[in-house]
This record gives C-alpha cells, structure tokens and sequence, in this order.
C-alpha cells in the first residue's frame, strides 16, 4: 500500500505532462488557446450585462458579478498561460511542500489582480491613460517582461541544478581525501536548514513577481468599465474573484507537479551499489525542468 500510493501519484502527473507535452508538440495547445479565447470573450459579455444590471441596481447583480468574475478566472486559467509553466515547472524542477506551492500559486492570482488595479488606477488618475493605451501597456510591454522573467528563472533552476552536480562531485572527491566530520567545533557557513529558508523566501518572490508583472486583460477590461460607471469597488473585487478563480487552476497544476516529481522520485530503487548516481537524480530533473521552462519563454517571445 505505502508503494502504491506514490505509483499512483506518478501516473497521475506522468499522464498528465505527456498529454500535455504532445498537445505542445502537435500544436494542439493553440487550438486550446482559441477555445479558452471564445470563452473569454463570452464571459466579457456576461461581466458587461452584470455590471449594467448593478449600476441600474437590480437585486443579486452583485453576486452575480462576482461569480461570473470567477468562471471568468477559471476560464482564463485553462488556456496555455506564463503562470501555469512557471509554478508547473518549479514543482517539478524543485522539492517543495505541496501546501507551499499552493499557497504561492494563491498569492501570485491575486498579486497579479491587485497589479491589474494599481496599472488602471494609476493609469487613469496619474497618467490619464485611454483603455486602448492600458491594454497595450499589459498586452505587450508587460508580456514581454514576464515573459523575460520566466525565461530568468527557468535559467535560474538549471543553474542550480548544475551547481547541485557539481558540489555532490566535489563532496565524493572530498570524502575519499578527508573525514565527513573535522570535530573543528565551529559552522564553516549556514546551515541546510538556513539556506533553504533564504532560498525559498527567494523563489516565492521570483515566482510572484514573475506572474503578477502580466496582468489578465479580463481585470483591466472590468475595472476601466467600472470606472466608468463610478463603481469602481466593485471591480476592484470583481478583479480578485477572478484571481481566484485563476488560483483553482494554478493549484491544481501545483499539486500534479509535486505529485510527479515526489512520486516519480519514489519509484527509483533503494540506495544500493548505485547510491551516488541515483542521488545526482533530482538535480538532474532541475537542470531539466529549468531548460523547458527557458525554452517555453523563448518560443512565447518569438
């Protein structure tokens, strides 16, 4: 039963990334991508209908913009999109609790609706920007640079992952030429411990950053309008239901990373004669995940 479970796991995320590598190759994630863009346009026009039902203050025209905001999330998630392969690829590539991943996957949707305030906010009052002005601002310029930043940190894992290699070769070499414990009676630098705390306060802002820097037309779209109508708090909350509904997506796509790369890692046998090739595994699948994040960013800039 204990070695089942992990076997599940694994499938689970394996099936997962080969139909997902394969719609990738055979360019079945553009087809995806018109579909998820239909069913945005359709939900823009129920937020439309809701907003005006709420400005002639018809009963329920709150809640029901609240909830069309979130479908609107969900929808916008399903699509290829910079956030899914940025925490997909970091669960993948990096041993991180599934609560954290989590947790930062909710951070990150609703940072970057709260980007999305603060651009037409700014815009509007500081900059006095035009819609058009705003959306090719987000469309564009701020594509661009998360896009960028995604490419960083996928670099970012592979060099880890190669600097993983090289320190586990440097300590065989060390082992054969000096005793694993000196008894100097004094740290020789931070613990695992601390560096793997500093390391992920680092990854959690990287990860944010580079997902909340692009904000979800769909935001800007519902808060210009509101701003219009002068109920502009509205689409303030409407903007970070739709965080949360791009949140439900993100999650699920952090929990079959994790899954896969903690069970797959499960499936390798015990440390035996073949211990030290076996431990250069998961740096190994960083230096791997890091490429594919970079290369995904490449292919998104060109």
């Amino acid at each position: 039963m204990s070695r089942r479970i992990p076997r599940i796991l694994a499938l689970t995320g394996l099936i997962v990334g080969v139909v997902w590598l394969a719609l990738w190759l055979g360019g079945g994630l553009e087809a995806m991508q018109a579909w998820a863009a239909d069913q945005q346009r359709q939900v823009q026009t129920l937020i439309a209908g809701a907003v005006r039902r709420l400005r002639a203050g018809e009963p329920g025209s709150g809640a029901a913009l609240i909830a069309v905001c979130f479908t609107y999330g969900v929808v916008h998630a399903v699509g290829p999109g910079h956030g899914k392969v940025l925490i997909g690829g970091y669960g993948i590539g990096t041993r991180v609790p599934v609560l954290r991943l989590s947790v930062l996957s909710v951070l990150a949707s609703l940072a970057q609706a709260g980007v999305a305030v603060v651009l037409v906010w700014g815009g509007i009052n500081l900059l006095n920007l035009t819609r058009e002005a705003l959306t090719d601002l987000a469309e564009q310029e701020l594509t661009d640079l998360s896009t960028v930043l995604i490419g960083l940190v996928g670099l970012w894992l592979m060099l880890r992952g190669l600097r993983q290699l090289l320190r586990q070769q440097a300590a065989h070499d060390h082992h054969h030429h000096h005793d694993e414990n000196c008894g100097c009676g004094h740290a020789h630098g931070p613990s695992p411990e601390q560096a793997m705390q500093t390391r992920s306060i680092r990854d959690a802002a990287a990860l944010i950053l580079g997902i909340a820097i692009r904000p979800c037309t769909g935001a800007l779209f519902l808060l210009i309008l509101t701003w219009r109508l002068d109920i502009f708090a509205m689409g303030v909350a409407g903007s970070f239901a739709m965080g949360l509904g791009t949140a439900a997506v993100t999650v699920a796509v952090a929990i079959l990373s994790v899954w896969a790369r903690e069970g797959g890692l499960s499936l390798l046998p015990e440390p035996g004669a073949g211990a030290r090739v076996l431990q250069v595994v998961p740096a190994i699948v960083m230096v791997a995940a890091g490429g594919l994040i970079a290369l995904i960013a490449t292919g998104m800039l060109i």
